[in-house]
């Protein structure tokens, strides 16, 4: 076949497999927005936001309308940009470490966003400033600047920064059991809980103004540096060889995914496995090349999460577990997975 004829059909396959992704994700977030204690026809919901978006007179019921637009329609879309950041971040941190059990939480982001949490919720920092998801936000980014700041003061290997991450991670983890211990009562102490599983419950459309284009700003910076971490993947010293700005690029793919991950879990909390098994599974389908990858990745993590979200809602009546909780229940054995396969390969 010559590269005359190769390249059409190549970007034809692309666009079809485009179009089947955005497809799916839609038809995920229409079951997220229809299923729950209140069935909702998926008609109902394309009208219901025909009306808002195009000003359609669909007649509706105004409980169903309230439901699909203030409530579901936007978890669903916080859900699905939230995994889409997670498991692009994920898969980032898979390349610039070059390990495969990398993950977003791996430099410490969810610990300090966690203490940050818990210093708003139960000691009231900020009171009346600060919410919740402020509070956390500025955690998680004085966590990634200490790490960064000891990661770089240890060499900057990514051994160093593996290390310097989980040392972050325990020591802010120790700040946060300190604070719930000694000065939350009962019902501060489930709260916190509830938060620190991962919850899709509080979020609403101030919430979709964030997370959506913070993911797709970080999904175009990635793409653009998918050549680079191609490189990455035979060490810095070769990246370097084939005309790759090492250093800059670690600063700004750290610092994105820094940036991402915390937005994440300022909104919606400690989601963890999404971004440590959706690279491998995105990796498995459409090989290492990160030009695919990378759109496979943030498709897969927005699927991924909108389905957790679903059961979530739906696996035990009248009650909604943490997403945290479901994702780590498919997570977990994927995870042993990836050590098995990781120990054979060693």
């Amino acid at each position: 076949m010559s590269r005359a004829t190769f390249r059409p059909r190549a970007w034809w396959a692309l666009l079809a497999l485009t179009f089947t992704a955005f497809l799916l994700i839609g038809l995920m977030i229409s079951l997220a927005v229809s299923i729950g204690e209140i069935a909702i026809p998926v008609v109902t919901t394309v009208r219901a936001v025909s009306n808002r978006l195009f000003g359609t007179a669909f007649e509706l019921s105004r409980i169903h309308q309230g439901i699909i637009w203030d409530y579901r329609l936007s978890r669903a879309l916080v859900a699905a940009s939230a995994g889409a950041s997670l498991a692009l971040c994920g898969g980032i941190l898979q390349a610039l470490l070059r390990n495969p059990l990398a993950e977003p939480y791996v430099l410490g982001i969810s610990a300090g966003a966690s203490t940050g949490a818990v210093c708003v919720m139960i000691l009231g920092f900020g009171y009346g400033v600060l919410t919740l998801s402020g509070g956390a936000f500025i955690g998680a980014v004085i966590a990634f600047v200490l790490v960064g700041i000891l990661a770089t003061r240890a060499g900057g290997s990514s051994e160093r920064i593996i290390l310097c991450g989980v040392a972050g991670s325990q020591l802010f983890n120790a700040l946060t059991s300190y604070i719930v211990t000694t000065s939350a009562n009962a019902e501060q102490a489930r709260g916190v809980l509830f938060w620190l599983l991962g919850s899709l419950s509080g979020v609403r459309w101030p919430d979709v103004y964030l997370s959506v284009p913070i993911a797709v700003a970080g999904f175009v910076v990635f793409l653009v540096h998918a050549r680079a971490l191609d490189a990455f993947a035979f060490g810095t010293d070769a990246a370097a060889s084939l005309g790759i700005a090492v250093r800059r690029v670690q600063i700004v793919l750290f610092g994105v995914t820094a940036v991402m991950t915390a937005a994440v879990v300022s909104i919606v909390g400690s989601i963890g496995f999404v971004g440590l098994v959706i690279p491998h599974a995105a990796r498995f389908i459409v090989g290492p090349s990160h030009a695919r990858l990378l759109p496979a990745t943030a498709f897969g993590g927005s699927i991924f999460m909108v389905l957790a979200d679903i059961i979530s809602r739906i696996i035990i009546p009248q009650q909604i577990l943490p997403i945290g909780v479901v994702t780590a229940l498919f997570g977990a054995p994927a995870f042993a997975v990836i050590l098995y396969r990781v120990r054979r390969s060693a």
